[in-house]
């Protein structure tokens, strides 16, 4: 078969994919990806085809305490600037060398907008919560502040029904339920999703999978220390005053804190790092969480995933709504504990909070009886076999 992928450039949602492209190919189906290039060498390895895309991930901010509505609207606005420039270019592509199926990200609305166009059928991947005619996930994914009327959130509504008009689509082809697959791959176990009676079998819970991302790398923290990750992903990362504070609570201690700050927090401005810190832009993550006891996360859905396929407990300190949605999930289901950040995070609250989930016997019970959910949600391979039933 020939197989299209089109995902947004964050990794939260282009990692998740990759396993299942790879799973694809070496059952010899042909996958083009398209998707921003700076993606294009773990495309490769995946052994698909990389369509580069002209798109740059946006900005993405949030206010201390949390995002606001005009941050969600800035980031909405920018996202329908993107789509607009690349729309022409994933037509001429998928017209020319048509796919058997179209499997697109399901917040990457261009997907959606050119199988409506084309009529490709279309397959969705959901990386966070999937939702359905009857599971709004609009609660899940809007700032406490959210006002619908605020201009900035206006000028979104405005120039995503002016994109709709204009490529001749439904603005409902744009997202939503009227824009759901008939086959939906969600890569988290059922159990972990919200309301998951409330799911039939379109949705398909395939679990996450490290994929190409666990081939090893040579990290390894000191012997005989427990291991802290600290994380706030690759997005929202921009909190030199958190990572201060977890200097101030672990500093000295015997944690060994392997810390990854972003990129766009300068190291230096954290002042003197203690001998029992690494800190970093980024790690190999898959394999610091080999090693970590705990991690301190903003749990982004393939954090969170990756933490529960390793049984390390999460302590969450999220950064944007859909973040939030993720950490009550964690503390819902006994996995780890949700830090308040509607208030500055005391240095001592914060290592007593770790120490304790550290040690948390019953949080360790959960953590495994997820993991053997995970196991048992079929992963990769389960993907490929609807993808190939979908096309039969």
């Amino acid at each position: 078969m020939h197989i299209a992928f089109i995902t947004a450039p964050a990794s939260g949602h282009v990692y998740p994919t990759l396993p299942l492209v790879q799973e694809l190919t070496r059952r010899g189906h042909r996958v083009g990806y398209a998707t921003g290039a700076a993606y294009g060498d773990m495309i490769a390895a995946s052994g698909a085809e990389l369509f580069p895309l002209d798109w740059e991930p946006a900005q993405v901010a949030a206010s201390k305490g949390g995002q606001t509505t005009e941050e969600l609207a800035d980031m909405l606005v920018a996202s329908i600037s993107a789509t607009r420039r690349v729309l022409p270019s994933v037509v001429d592509w998928l017209t020319a060398d048509r796919p058997d199926v179209l499997v697109h990200d399901a917040v990457t609305v261009i997907g959606s907008m050119v199988a409506h166009k084309l009529g490709l059928p279309l397959a969705s991947t959901f990386p966070n919560f999937a939702g359905n005619d009857k599971f709004d996930l609009t609660p899940l994914f809007t700032p406490r502040d959210f006002d619908p009327m605020r201009p900035r959130f206006q000028q979104f509504v405005a120039d995503r029904n002016q994109l709709a008009a204009d490529f001749g689509v439904p603005v409902e082809s744009m997202g939503g339920p009227a824009a759901y697959a008939g086959l939906n791959l969600v890569f988290l176990p059922r159990e972990f999703q919200p309301s998951n009676e409330l799911f039939g079998e379109e949705f398909k819970f395939i679990g996450p999978s490290f994929g190409i991302r666990d081939d090893g790398d040579d990290w390894q923290p000191p012997a005989g220390r427990r291991v802290l990750f600290v994380a706030l992903g690759t997005v929202v990362n921009d909190r030199a005053d958190f990572f201060a504070t977890v200097i101030k609570a672990f500093g000295g201690s015997d944690w060994h804190v392997a810390m990854a700050v972003g990129h766009q927090v300068d190291i230096a401005e954290l002042g003197e790092i203690p001998a029992n810190f690494d800190v970093r832009p980024f790690f190999p993550q898959p394999t610091v969480l080999r090693h970590a006891e705990v991690f301190l996360s903003h749990t982004g859905m393939g954090s969170t995933m990756e933490a529960l396929m390793r049984q390390v407990p999460i302590v969450s300190y999220p950064q944007i709504p859909e973040q939030s949605a993720n950490g009550r999930r964690v503390q819902e289901l006994g996995l780890g504990r949700l830090l308040d950040i509607s208030r500055d995070v005391d240095p001592d609250e914060l290592r007593r909070t770790v120490e304790e989930v550290a040690v948390d016997k019953e949080i360790r019970a959960n953590l495994a009886m997820m993991a053997e959910h995970i196991r048992n949600a079929g992963g990769p391979p389960a993907g490929a076999d609807a993808i190939e039933e979908m096309v039969r």
